[in-house]
């Protein structure tokens, strides 16, 4: 049970620690004997319950688990660097929910669902906050690029999985739905919520 304990301790530190997520493989890498993996999910367990009360949560994402503000804290700790706080367009919202939701997915798609040209800058900057991938081309003519979401969206946005995705209703109301500079709201999304209904 010490030494339990002593485990315990040493993957809380190692959570609150890390900028990244933690795999359990990670976890059982800081220690010289080897840690059953039923050992380490069960301390995990204890860890997140010994949290549940305080002000961080460990949560488990796509590239492991790892502790973080519980959301009722997000809008003060946005005030300490409101610069770094990243804003993007309506435009690169709806890209990323249909990318999210329909993928994989080709710009022409995307194009389709929203019923207007693509900048590709909304692409771009999906793309290089590792929100967004090519996966591969479609067996079409002329093999257009396919794009799907990566473990980073998923991690970014405190998933484990793509089904853990909330419904479009309930996005509807979230802040993904909303502007920066409130403008009311465009059909792209609402079609995007029509086409999963139809499938």
């Amino acid at each position: 049970m010490a030494e339990d304990n002593q485990i315990k301790k040493v993957i809380e530190v190692a959570l609150l620690t890390n900028n990244q997520p933690l795999s359990i493989d990670d976890l059982q890498k800081m220690f010289d004997k080897n840690i059953e993996r039923s050992t380490v999910r069960m301390l995990l367990d204890e860890i997140k319950q010994d949290w549940q009360d305080k002000s961080l949560e460990l949560i488990q994402v796509a590239h492991g688990y790892r502790f973080q503000s519980k959301l009722e804290y997000s809008e003060f700790l946005k005030k300490l660097n409101p610069d770094r706080v990243p804003k993007y367009s309506r435009a690169v919202l709806e890209v990323l929910a249909i990318i999210a939701y329909r993928q994989p997915v080709t710009r022409g798609d995307i194009e389709k669902i929203r019923g207007v040209s693509l900048n590709p800058n909304s692409l771009k900057q999906l793309i290089e906050r590792e929100w967004v991938d090519i996966i591969g081309q479609k067996e079409v003519p002329g093999r257009p690029s396919l794009y799907a979401t990566t473990k980073h969206f998923l991690d970014d946005f405190g998933l484990k999985t793509l089904a853990q995705l909330p419904e479009f209703k309930d996005l509807e109301q979230s802040p993904l739905n909303q502007t920066v500079d409130n403008e009311p709201p465009k059909p792209g999304v609402q079609e995007v919520s029509a086409l999963k209904e139809e499938e």
